[in-house]
């Protein structure tokens, strides 16, 4: 296992779309300029593609972002996908989060793993029994 940088769909849009994001397309490319630097592996779960694909006008950047090497897309398997939902259920949330419980499920399979993300509360709940996970805000 290692340490890894998980983007959840806030992040992913402020890199790939830099232009449209100022202030946090700014923080997100300090963070994972960061990860870079100390070799931290940086990760999308594939279900963060569903909220950021959304026809070519978007999916352009999102795939130049994915041509990247340091980055790489987690394909959802069914264990990360049973975590997620036990997440949801522990954290008292819908299935409207299930996204959110994927990106945290994703960061359980590494030794530690810091969440750049725009959404603090709801990753925080279904974070925070977990040690190993940080949330990173941008």
């Amino acid at each position: 296992m290692a340490e890894a940088l998980i983007l959840d769909s806030e992040a992913v849009n402020a890199l790939a779309n830099a232009a449209e994001r100022g202030t946090l397309s700014v923080r997100a490319r300090a963070i994972a300029r960061v990860a870079h630097e100390r070799g931290v592996l940086v990760r999308i779960p594939a279900p963060v593609l569903a909220e950021v694909c959304r026809g070519s006008r978007y999916d352009a950047a999102v795939n130049q972002l994915l041509r990247r090497d340091a980055i790489r897309v987690v394909e959802l398997t069914r264990e990360t996908a049973q975590r997620a939902g036990t997440l949801l259920e522990k954290a008292s949330l819908s299935s409207r989060n299930a996204v959110d419980a994927f990106v945290v499920s994703t960061a359980l399979e590494f030794d530690s793993a810091v969440i750049a993300t725009g959404d603090v509360a709801d990753l925080r709940r279904l974070s925070a029994p977990y040690h190993q996970i940080t949330l990173m805000h941008l």
